[in-house]
């Protein structure tokens, strides 16, 4: 199995979409008269969820009718906010082919096949052509990326010249290796965390400038533990990231807490720009 298809399959196996609908169903959701606030608790699959992609977006100079893109699209939540909140366009791409097949039919049910796009496709080897994006993003995807600098000099490649791009990630810590299992990885397979000082470097190297650098340690340390009280007092929402995390969500999240508390992990916002 390819490191490739290892990462594709932690992610997501079988039929995600039949999940999703049949978890809404469940939860009392009318798949007909879906929301892009209905779907939040669930399609923005990745640290804190919800609130740390409206945080980014706060962040970022986006325009309407820009054309951007969402490197790890997952299952499209952001790239919908996005597009909705912004009236602008959006192409993700993702390495997990049962989270795409998701990702356009949830666009569809809420009516935004149009301006949301997403496709089957590698970082590292981005299907678009150069210049072709007003900005772009990827949250929390780079801790499975093997090629940092690749990675970043295809992004560089498809934006246009002033465009921005943005990243969160959990970078490495300064204490050891993170406790397992964790949201990207089981057991460490896959996993490729770099120290934020490192990633700035292959951002670099890439040729971004105006490198800004957000600690964002306390905030997800604080959502972790919401997360861990929330399923405590058995509150835990039937229509959840929980789904796809799977029997062990309990103690990836409880790890997840750990590894920043432990300094094992340093989660970061970087935004950063291409020339004009």
């Amino acid at each position: 199995m390819t490191d490739a298809q290892s990462i594709s399959d932690h992610w997501g196996k079988g039929d995600v979409f039949s999940k999703l609908l049949d978890t809404m169903k469940l939860a009392g959701i009318d798949p007909h008269s879906l929301t892009v606030e209905q779907l939040a608790p669930v399609d923005h699959f990745h640290a804190r969820g919800f609130p740390a992609t409206v945080e980014l977006a706060d962040a970022l100079p986006i325009k309407k009718g820009d054309t951007l893109l969402d490197i790890g699209s997952g299952l499209g939540g952001p790239a919908r906010y996005l597009s909705k909140r912004f009236n602008c366009n959006v192409d993700g791409v993702d390495i997990t082919a049962s989270f795409v097949d998701a990702a356009n039919k949830l666009s569809a049910l809420v009516g935004m096949d149009e301006a949301v796009k997403c496709q089957h496709g590698d970082g590292q080897k981005l299907p678009f052509n150069d210049q072709a994006f007003d900005g772009g993003y990827t949250q929390h995807v780079t801790m499975n990326v093997p090629d940092r600098e690749v990675f970043f000099a295809e992004a560089y490649r498809v934006l246009k010249p002033g465009a921005f791009f943005a990243l969160t990630e959990h970078g490495l810590g300064e204490v050891g290796e993170p406790h397992h299992p964790v949201p990207w990885s089981a057991d460490g397979s896959g996993a490729y965390l770099m120290r934020p000082a490192d990633t700035v470097a292959a951002l670099v190297k890439a040729g971004f400038t105006d490198i800004e650098v957000t600690d964002t340690g306390d905030k997800y340390l604080q959502g972790y533990h919401q997360a861990i009280e929330t399923a405590e007092k058995g509150k835990a929402p039937i229509f959840g990231v929980h789904i796809l995390l799977g029997g062990q969500a309990p103690q990836i999240v409880r790890n997840a807490a750990r590894n920043i508390a432990e300094r094992r992990t340093h989660p970061v916002q970087i935004i950063c720009f291409k020339p004009k």
